[in-house]
């Protein structure tokens, strides 16, 4: 079954920022092992970022492959999102339920602001 996705649409305004360098996406944090893309067994990261939009900011965790993470990408630095998707996810653990939203790129560009 195919995971839903929904692509997330930025207006011309909105900027985009690194909060954070890029850390290793854990599928077995306990044995030090990294996530991989299911398609392409490419490693998995996570950014979190800072999406400003006229005078409101949200900070979103993205997952970026690591073939899709610019070299030099340092907190504060401006950056573009490429294809941008949310993944909405729900587990049920011990009879409660979690649920939200994960983010995906698959790519952060350095945004020069030409």
């Amino acid at each position: 079954m195919a995971i839903p996705t929904i692509r997330v649409g930025l207006t011309a305004a909105t900027r985009t920022m690194a909060g954070t360098s890029a850390v290793p996406k854990y599928s077995d944090k306990e044995n030090g092992i990294i996530a991989t893309d299911r398609e392409t067994g490419e490693k998995l990261y996570t950014v979190m970022i800072f999406l400003m939009e006229e005078d409101r900011a949200e900070t979103l965790k993205v997952t970026v492959p690591a073939n899709g993470l610019p070299n030099g990408l340092k907190p504060g630095m401006p950056v573009k999102t490429v294809d941008l998707v949310a993944r909405p996810w729900a587990n049920l653990f011990n009879g409660q339920i979690s649920s939200g939203v994960a983010y995906r790129v698959s790519a952060l560009e350095l945004d020069s602001g030409e």
